[in-house]
Parts: C-alpha cells; sequence; structure tokens
C-alpha cells in the first residue's frame, strides 16, 4: 500500500512584545553574562545546560526533550540592520520583510496566495486569534480568524439543516451586492463570504478530535490544541498562526518571564505529543520568533527593548542544532548596548519557503538570502 503524501504545515507562534534572547538561550559560559545581568541573570545552576557554551531557561527546560532528538532548531542573533526598536514598526518589519518602507503585505498572505492562486481553500491560512496579524494580510487572499474553535462563526450552533442553509442564503444575499462597489466593499464583502465559508467547515473539526492528551488550561495552550484539531482534522490547512505575550519585559523580569516561558513549554510540549500520538506530526514544523531581543544590560529589575533576537524551529523533519553565532557580548561589538543580528530574518523565511513549503521564496521576501539549512 502506497503512503499518500502530505503536504507540509507550518505553524506560526509570535512571542509577541520582544522575548528577552539572553535570558532563553544563555551564555552560561560567558563571564559578561554575570557582568551585565546583576539582577535577571539566571543562576547558573537553574540553567538547563545543552552544551559548554548555552543553555535553556529552567521554565524552557521541558523543551530540553525536543533538543536531545534533533528536533530542535535554535537560530542565534535573528534580526535586521538598524532595528528601530519599536513594537509596531519591527513586528510590522517582520510581517512585511519591508524593513526599508512601510510594507502592505503580509509574507504569509503572499505565500497563501502561492499555494492556492485559485483560492479553491477558505482555510489554506487559519490565525487562531481575535485580529488578522499582518503577516497574513493580502487583499484578495482568504484567512479565517478563529478566536473559539468550539464556537466559531455566527451559524455553528444551529443545528436544523434548512433553517442553517435559509440563514446562509441570507447572509449570502446581504453581502453581494458589496462585491464590484469599490475596493473597500470588496474586500468586506468577500471577507464576509469566506468567513461563513470558512465557519462551515472548520466547525468539524473538534467533533472528529479525539487524543488522549491533556493541554494546560492556559490561553496559548487552548490555541495550540484548536491548531491540532484543525490540522488533525484534514481540510487542506497549511499555515497556522497564533501568537502569545506579552513579553514586554520592562520590569519585574524575573516572574513575568519564567511564567510566560511555562505556558508555552508545556504547551508547545501538548501540542507535539498530540500530534504523535495521532500520527499528525510528521509534516508539520513549528516556528517561534519574536520583533526583537532585549537590551543587554538589565535596568535594574528588567531588560529594554533591543536588537538581535532568537529563533525556535521544532518539528520531526527539522535539522536540529545551532544555526549562527551567539552575538558577542564584549561593549565595543554592541549597537546602542544590543546585540547585534548576525542572521536575516529572512534568511530563515526562505529556508523554510523553499526547502518546506516548495515555494518560491524571492518573490514573497522580497530578494535573496543565505538560508540556514534547519529544513
Amino acid at each position: 500500500m502506497t503512503a499518500t503524501k502530505k503536504d507540509p504545515v507550518l505553524v506560526v507562534l509570535q512571542l509577541t512584545g520582544g522575548n528577552d534572547y539572553m535570558n532563553t538561550v544563555i551564555p552560561h559560559a560567558d563571564p559578561l553574562y554575570r557582568e551585565k545581568r546583576p539582577v535577571v541573570g539566571v543562576a547558573d545552576d537553574r540553567i538547563i545546560k545543552l552544551n559548554d557554551r548555552i543553555g535553556l531557561h529552567p521554565e524552557v527546560g521541558p523543551l530540553k526533550r525536543f533538543w536531545d532528538s534533533g528536533d530542535m532548531a535554535i537560530i542565534h542573533g535573528v534580526g535586521y540592520a538598524n532595528s528601530p526598536r519599536s513594537h509596531f514598526r519591527s513586528m510590522d518589519i517582520w510581517h512585511t520583510c519591508e524593513p526599508d518602507k512601510l510594507g502592505t503585505e503580509g509574507w504569509l498572505g503572499r505565500a497563501t496566495r502561492d499555494m492556492d492562486p485559485n483560492k479553491d481553500n477558505v482555510i489554506t491560512a487559519v490565525n487562531f486569534g481575535p485580529s488578522l496579524p499582518r503577516a497574513l494580510a493580502l487583499p484578495g487572499v482568504p484567512v479565517a480568524c478563529v478566536d473559539d474553535l468550539d464556537n466559531f462563526g455566527m451559524l455553528t450552533s444551529i443545528q436544523e439543516e434548512m433553517q442553517r442553509d435559509k440563514i446562509i442564503d441570507r447572509f449570502t444575499r446581504l453581502y453581494s451586492p458589496t462585491i464590484g462597489s469599490g475596493f473597500v466593499m470588496d474586500y468586506l464583502g468577500q471577507t464576509g463570504l469566506d468567513g461563513l465559508k470558512a465557519a462551515d467547515i472548520l466547525k468539524v473539526a473538534p467533533e472528529q478530535y479525539s487524543s488522549t492528551i491533556e493541554y494546560p488550561d492556559t490561553p496559548i495552550a487552548r490555541k495550540l490544541k484548536g491548531i491540532s484539531q484543525v490540522h488533525q482534522a484534514n481540510l487542506g490547512t497549511r499555515v497556522f498562526y497564533t501568537d502569545h505575550g506579552s513579553f514586554d519585559s520592562h520590569s519585574n523580569q524575573i516572574g513575568m518571564h519564567d511564567g510566560l516561558w511555562r505556558d508555552v513549554s508545556a504547551a508547545v510540549g501538548s501540542f507535539f505529543d498530540d500530534l504523535r500520538e495521532n500520527d499528525s506530526s510528521d509534516d508539520v514544523i513549528l516556528l517561534m520568533f519574536s520583533e526583537f531581543g532585549r537590551r543587554v544590560h538589565d535596568n535594574g529589575s528588567g531588560t529594554d527593548h533591543g536588537a538581535a533576537g532568537l529563533v525556535f524551529v521544532m518539528g520531526d523533519r527539522v535539522q536540529g542544532g545551532e544555526y549562527g553565532e551567539f552575538p558577542s557580548t564584549r561593549p565595543e561589538d554592541l549597537e546602542q548596548g544590543d546585540l547585534v543580528p548576525g542572521t536575516d530574518f529572512r534568511g530563515v523565511y526562505s529556508s523554510i519557503l523553499e526547502n518546506w513549503m516548495g515555494l518560491d521564496a524571492n518573490s514573497i521576501v522580497g530578494g535573496a538570502f543565505e538560508k540556514p539549512a534547519f529544513v
């Protein structure tokens, strides 16, 4: 019997707010770490050592099993030149791949368009969250935004098929006149129709789902469980997006950063356990990124906005290990007190787009960039 080839799937987990790179993957052998982090530095006996140079924050420790099995790539010093150190602008750059001007098209919106040019599937891309991230935004490309999968859409609780059809027909007639009456109304009208279709398709996912894995009762775990449910329903979704935060640790960083990573680590672990239990993990990779890292020297209670950051990529098909070099912490090598990026984030995207998704990256990220070989 020939196994059916599965389409590769990308899950993106955005760590909103600027995750502290140096306290997530810690350069424990660097004496300047202790000097620069007198308040927020993680005690040496708490660091989960990966090798003689770096280790994980203790609350990231539950993910070490993925490192040990070769399923986790740590990509060092990711970013771009001349970081604005602004949440909004930096996230916009990551979302649109436009560091020199204000972008209007999301990189994953472009990728979704290239994967499904005829818009045959309104749920090729699904965002788990209340609003559409710019990374997925592209006029004409449908994206389903799901806040609660069990109650997604206005019609999911209507059981009588005839009643559902009648209401859908009324909504269709309400939206249809807007098509062709201007760009904005075209976009809103088509979005409404696509949303109705998405709600009807996605409602089957919880009904078909079965798993013995118990996810933690946290917002990020609920989002990842929803992603797992949709993926396991085999509805043709190729891109999933969600976020967690805020990682903006200007003050009280120790407890705050610990709690955020405790929730993320537990949720990601449950997510992959769930996929593997149901033979649904071999076509999935997970990308975790943040808009920037934090300043090298702490501020007495937390850390301020920085430049170079960290990317994790995880999955059964990922070539685990370190990619790139941990940026120098020596004062003369810093830029405005920040770690200097050595890996362009568009190269990370290019690896995923070309080596995993099978797309042409140049037109999506706006050029050719060196690709870390983690897939």
